[in-house]
């Protein structure tokens, strides 16, 4: 087995591909938002423009597997998809959802009818809104929001005894090739999965769609399997893992210049105690 790979099949038969289960279960769920999908995007109207009147997105829902979407059964295999939970500390399994506002209590009562006990829950916070262009609206939306769920002991963590606020900056990906209306950030997906596995966890995408969470955990050195149904998404997903070296992270990006400031003030330093002697 591949330590990333993508398979055009329902998450329910994973027991097909996988002959593990994962540390970390990232998963963007349908919003089942029907017919209004395009609501808050620029795709609604014309080139994106109002003053253009509407496209022919207008009043059309993202895909046809939305209605089909039964978040009871969802809940269920993942809850069966990840490790079991290990005596030690520090080292429990956690889930992500991305959901719509209105749908974070059902999979909060869901997670617990299937064993995770706890929840925190999240918000991601952009810096620019598609609603904008909805000239009735006087206050725009600008955030995501998820869940984290885990069992009964607290999820690995990895942020070196910091804490992090639930409410988080949502990074705009502007390099990888878009290819999915619903498409994730692969700086915000990146950070989640070095918070919450380890190089060689196994991060798992029921519904992988354009396969950025298999992008950003390849480039975090972890190992990857993601479930799209969808064939065009899935061929898209597909070529883009084999063809897009995605550039260097920002969590890197911001390792990196704290070695760099940290080898100035070693020098810094050196210098100080070498004009001393």
């Amino acid at each position: 087995m591949k330590d990333i790979e993508l398979f055009n099949d329902h998450f329910q038969n994973w027991k097909r591909y996988l002959n593990c289960k994962a540390q970390l279960i990232i998963a963007d769920v349908p919003y089942n938002l029907g017919n209004n999908a395009y609501a808050s995007n620029p795709k609604w109207y014309v080139d994106g423009d109002n003053a253009n009147g509407e496209s022919e997105l207008a009043g059309k829902q993202f895909f046809d597997t939305d209605a089909n979407f039964k978040p009871a059964e969802f809940m269920h295999f993942c809850s069966n998809l990840l490790i079991k939970e290990p005596k030690e500390k520090g080292k429990s399994p956690c889930m992500i959802i991305f959901c719509a506002f209105e749908q974070m209590m059902y999979f909060i009562e869901l997670g617990q009818r299937y064993g995770f006990q706890h929840y925190i829950p999240l918000v991601f916070v952009k810096n620019y809104s598609p609603q904008v262009l909805k000239a009735n609206m006087k206050i725009v939306g600008n955030g995501e929001y998820g869940l984290l769920l885990y069992r009964d002991k607290l999820p690995k963590f990895n942020n070196n005894g910091r804490m992090i606020f639930n409410c988080m900056d949502y990074p705009r990906d502007t390099k990888t090739p878009k290819i999915h209306p619903t498409q994730k950030s692969v700086p915000l997906l990146d950070k989640l999965i070095r918070l919450y596995t380890d190089p060689g966890d196994v991060v798992i995408d029921p519904c992988a769609g354009s396969g950025t969470t298999l992008l950003a955990a390849r480039q975090c050195g972890r190992r990857a399997y993601g479930f799209e149904i969808k064939k065009d998404f899935y061929a898209d997903a597909v070529n883009l893992l084999e063809t897009y070296n995605p550039p260097m992270s920002m969590f890197d990006v911001v390792e990196l210049d704290k070695k760099r400031a940290k080898g100035r003030l070693q020098h810094k330093q050196d210098t100080l105690f070498s004009d001393e002697s």
